[in-house]
């Protein structure tokens, strides 16, 4: 008896991890409709009869994006924000330039696994595994060259070079998000305790003070 309970448990285990995804498109498309205020998670859909073509396009990503900013890189998003078609279809796409010694800060994209191809330039990158552990896997791109960001890990890309870099990343999300764990960290609204971040740092007060500055 006991084994069969065992067994009985062990397929409805099975069953309901089978079950535990996004739900398949119950219809062709869900263009976004962005002046409803209903709320979702996600958009609402468009009434069908009100979608165009111009629903589904975007255009200018082969244009750079401008690096002249403290990290000497630009992220150009082609998300549901900007192709209201791609809503509930669970893929967006981003550009990022980089200049020489431009970086891409560590951050994270809590809904979205990430996979990126360098077109232009060498990009040295990396990500963290979760604790315990916190393992570092990091390498150097070349044109060409394609690697995975897992979901929701920290990450990161560099351009050690004298040129300037560009590459493409599709991620798993049409709404992705980032979360840049400086910004977060030293940078939000309010912000975190001075006592809480040195401790976890183990720094001085000055520290964090000047680094939040």
């Amino acid at each position: 008896m006991a084994s069969r309970l065992l067994l009985l448990a062990l397929l409805a285990a099975a069953c309901c991890g089978s079950i535990a995804s996004d739900p398949s498109l119950l219809q062709d498309f869900c263009v976004a409709d962005k002046m409803s205020k209903v709320n979702v998670n996600g958009f609402t859909c468009k009434d069908a009869e009100a979608v165009t073509v111009e629903d589904f396009v975007l255009s200018g990503l082969h244009i750079a994006g401008n690096t002249t900013n403290k990290q000497g890189s630009a992220v150009t998003a082609a998300n549901v924000a900007q192709i209201p078609g791609l809503n509930t279809m669970g893929i967006s796409m981003v550009r990022i330039d980089y200049a020489p010694k431009g970086l891409n800060p560590p951050h994270i994209h809590p809904r979205a696994t990430e996979v990126l191809t360098v077109l232009e330039g060498s990009l040295y990158v990396g990500f963290v595994t979760s604790i315990p552990g916190s393992k570092l896997f990091s390498k150097v791109l070349r044109k060409g060259d394609v690697f995975v960001f897992p979901k929701a890990l920290v990450h990161f890309q560099f351009n050690y070079g004298t040129d300037k870099a560009v590459a493409i990343a599709a991620l798993s999300s049409q709404n992705p998000g980032v979360i840049t764990v400086a910004n977060a960290v030293f940078g939000s609204t309010p912000l975190i305790s001075d006592d809480i971040v040195s401790k976890a740092f183990q720094v001085d007060k000055k520290t964090v003070d000047w680094i939040q500055a």
